[in-house]
């Protein structure tokens, strides 16, 4: 009987070990908000420009072969004076600038180019839950949550402010932080109103009151 009760002790130790295994492998790292900006701005240094981006190409010396704003479209191209059709999809704004560099030199003696992405339409972040407009949001360059929320029109009435997340999905696995937004407007822990990255989603949940 007691062999019995030791083996039945022993597969329950086992079974409930598999279940904290389970319940770890789908648990969300909490990093902090110096990891979290760590990698929105290494994320930054390394931006890809994308379908709808907004770019300023300027020419020094050249303002006839320079454009002031131009859209890349959805087939990735841009439009430039003497180029014609110039891919900027897929490219980072310095490779960007050595294309456009390398072809206006049939042109140009010695060009000088600059590209500067001046508005992000390619790149979203996802806010859900109780603010004034749920869904996606253009992202632009140091982009952070408190941004993010006034964007989306503010808190609900009902939001619960202490408990906002944000989830990373970059990497093996996805990474929760949580935003206070009561103590960050009073002027405590402001480091966590940290850098957003595209593709992270912020979620509002609903305060829940205190039942009896």
């Amino acid at each position: 009987m007691n062999s019995l009760r030791n083996v039945g002790f022993r597969l329950a130790a086992a079974c409930a070990a598999l279940g904290l295994a389970a319940c770890a492998s789908t648990t969300r790292e909490r990093p902090s908000a110096e990891q979290f900006d760590t990698v929105a701005v290494e994320a930054q240094e390394e931006y890809v420009i994308g379908p709808r981006d907004n770019l300023q190409i300027s020419v020094w010396k050249q303002p006839d072969l320079s454009v002031a704003r131009v859209e890349v479209r959805l087939d990735g191209k841009i439009s430039v004076p003497l180029l014609d059709d110039v891919q900027a999809s897929g490219l980072t704004p310095l490779q960007l600038k050595e294309n456009v560099t390398e072809r206006l030199k049939e042109f140009v003696t010695a060009p000088n180019v600059t590209v500067v992405v001046t508005s992000v339409g390619s790149k979203l972040v996802y806010i859900i839950g109780e603010v004034t407009r749920e869904g996606a949001l253009p992202m632009y360059p140091d982009m952070r949550v408190l941004d993010a929320i006034g964007a989306a029109g503010g808190l609900n009435p009902f939001a619960g402010r202490t408990r906002i997340k944000i989830i990373r999905s970059q990497g093996t696995a996805p990474a929760e932080f949580t935003f206070d937004y009561d103590r960050f407007v009073d002027g405590e822990d402001l480091a966590q109103n940290i850098l957003l990255i595209p593709g992270d989603t912020i979620v509002v949940p609903e305060e829940r009151p205190f039942w009896r």
